[in-house]
C-alpha cells in the first residue's frame, strides 16, 4: 500500500496570489503547496481522495494512466472544482468513474456540474457514478474502507481508514467515539491549518492535541496555509514521530492483500 500526497496546501494552495511573505517566496521546494489531495495505491487499484482544482496537474505529477475512485471528503471548491477533468480517464477505461461521498456533497456536486448529471449529456462530458457512502464500511473491489465522520467547523465532513493508515482533512473536532475508530494506526494524515485560532480548522497546538489521544505510530500534517509559516522551522518543536507532508511525498505501508480486505 502506497500514498502519494498530490497536495498539502489550503484552498488558496501556496504561494499564495500576490502575497510576498517569506513563506510565499521561500525557494524551499517543500513549501510549494497544491490543494489538499492523496493517491492510495494497492495491489493494481488506485484511489483518489478530493479532486480539486489542480487535480488535472496532479495526476500529470504522479503519472498514472488509470483511477478506479475517487473520494470526496465535502462539497467545498477545492475538494471538487477537478471534478470535470476526469475525462480521461473515462475514455481510457470506457467506464464511469466511481465517486464516493455523502448525499449532501453528490447533490451539491450535481449543482455544481449539472451538465454532467442530464438525461443527455453531450458527447465527451465526464462519466461519474455517484456512490452515496455514510458511517458504514464499504468496498472498492477488495478494498475494506472505514468513513469517519468528523467536524469542519459546523460542517459534517469524512475522513477515510483503511487498515492501519487514516486521512483526516480539514478537521475542527473530532468526536470520542471517533478517537476509538482511529486507535491502533501506523499512520495517521490529519490536517493542521496555523498557528492561530480558526472557526473552521484546527490550529497547530489542536491537532497535536487530537494525535496525543489518537496515538498513532506515525503522523504527516498536511493542509497547512502559508500563515503557519516555514515548516521547516516549526519540524523542530513537533513529536519525534510526527512531521510535516510536503506535495510529491511517499509513504507505503506492507500489508498483504487479506489484511485490507
Amino acid at each position: 500500500m502506497k500514498v502519494t500526497f498530490l497536495g498539502t496546501g489550503t484552498s488558496q494552495g501556496i504561494p499564495v496570489i500576490g502575497c510576498d511573505c517569506n513563506v510565499c517566496l521561500s525557494d524551499d521546494l517543500k513549501q510549494k503547496r497544491l490543494r489538499v489531495s492523496a493517491l492510495i495505491q494497492i495491489g493494481d487499484k488506485n484511489i483518489l481522495i478530493d479532486a480539486g482544482p489542480d487535480f488535472r496537474q496532479q495526476m500529470l505529477n504522479v503519472g498514472i494512466n488509470h483511477l478506479d475512485a475517487i473520494l470526496v471528503t465535502h462539497e467545498h471548491n477545492d475538494h471538487i472544482a477537478g471534478i470535470d477533468d476526469v475525462r480521461p480517464f473515462n475514455f481510457r477505461s470506457e467506464k464511469d468513474m466511481p465517486l464516493y461521498t455523502l448525499q449532501r456533497v453528490a447533490d451539491a456536486i450535481k449543482t455544481r456540474f449539472p451538465y454532467i448529471f442530464r438525461a443527455d449529456p453531450y458527447p465527451g462530458a465526464p462519466r461519474i457514478n455517484l456512490e452515496i457512502i455514510n458511517t458504514e464500511k464499504f468496498h472498492i473491489g477488495p478494498i475494506e474502507i472505514l468513513p469517519i465522520p468528523i467536524m469542519h467547523g459546523n460542517l459534517p465532513i469524512l475522513g477515510f481508514r483503511i487498515n492501519k493508515f487514516a486521512y483526516l482533512t480539514d478537521v475542527k473536532y473530532i468526536d470520542e467515539a471517533q478517537i476509538q475508530q482511529l486507535q491502533g494506526l501506523d499512520y495517521l494524515v490529519i490536517s493542521s491549518l496555523q498557528l492561530e485560532k480558526h472557526h473552521s480548522h484546527c490550529t497547530l497546538d489542536e491537532t497535536l492535541a487530537f494525535i496525543n489521544r489518537i496515538l498513532p505510530k506515525k503522523t504527516k500534517i498536511i493542509h497547512m496555509s502559508h500563515t503557519m509559516g516555514d515548516t521547516s522551522l516549526l519540524e523542530a518543536k513537533l513529536p519525534k514521530s510526527v512531521d510535516f507532508a510536503y506535495d510529491g511525498l511517499q509513504i507505503s505501508m506492507n500489508y498483504f492483500i487479506s489484511d485490507i480486505i
